[in-house]
């Protein structure tokens, strides 16, 4: 299993906390216990969509392992209205369904990963540790879907600038270098390798820049370093 050099940047007050929603109790609980058993501290878990948002505003997870395929309220909004609410939170999709269009709606709704049920239980346990940390997992062969569509969006005409629109804030030389491997695709491991820096030196780069430019997650941030131009910088 991967992940090992994650875990080291991102030791808290105690395990991580992670949420299972998925409508078919068999298969939650079962989930629910392997992330138990490696360590993780499951601190809810729902079967349906209104549920899941109650009971995770109370649990507060780090990482919520959602289904997309939920009755009472879909998981697309379960995503959106708990990441609205709390952008720190990490969305770990755990579904079945490999369409194009499932997998970018999760995304746009603010999930970080996408991992289809075929995965081995090791592959989850990996995913979710690698969640907690920012960095984005997706059963191979969808993340270059996600970075296609990353680029389609940048290529649309942005919105008219207002005449009262404020300054862009300045980002430092090395947020700049980072937003600049984000948007070539990198995670945050392969970032913090390459600039010789911690995990946890990059997260807080990322941070940052998201602050600084009022944006919510990292769809909107690769949006933004695509249409400058920093993906073929």
């Amino acid at each position: 299993m991967t992940g090992t050099a994650e875990t080291k940047d991102v030791r808290r007050q105690g395990p991580i906390k992670v949420m299972v929603v998925d409508d078919h109790p068999m298969w939650r609980d079962a989930v629910a216990r392997d992330l138990a058993e490696a360590g993780f501290d499951v601190v809810a878990t729902a079967g349906d969509g209104e549920q899941a948002v109650r009971r995770a505003q109370a649990a507060a997870p780090d990482v919520l392992v959602l289904d997309l395929n939920l009755p009472a309220k879909p998981g697309v909004q379960v995503c959106k209205e708990l990441v609205g609410a709390n952008p720190a939170l990490r969305v770990l999709v755990l579904s079945a369904s490999g369409e194009h269009a499932d997998v970018l709606e999760a995304v746009k709704s603010g999930a970080t990963g996408y991992l289809l049920k075929s995965a081995s239980t090791d592959e989850l346990i990996d995913a979710v540790r690698r969640t907690a940390v920012g960095d984005p997992v997706f059963t191979p062969g969808l993340a270059g879907l996600v970075l296609g569509e990353y680029r389609r969006l940048a290529s649309e005409p942005a919105p008219a600038a207002g005449v009262d629109e404020p300054k862009a804030p300045q980002l430092t030389d090395r947020e700049t270098e980072v937003l600049r491997l984000v948007a070539k695709g990198l995670s945050y491991k392969q970032i913090a390798e390459r600039l010789v820096i911690s995990h946890r030196t990059v997260q807080n780069h990322v941070q940052n820049t998201l602050g600084k430019l009022q944006l919510h997650n990292r769809v909107e941030l690769v949006r933004y370093a695509i249409e400058r131009g920093l993906d073929e910088a």
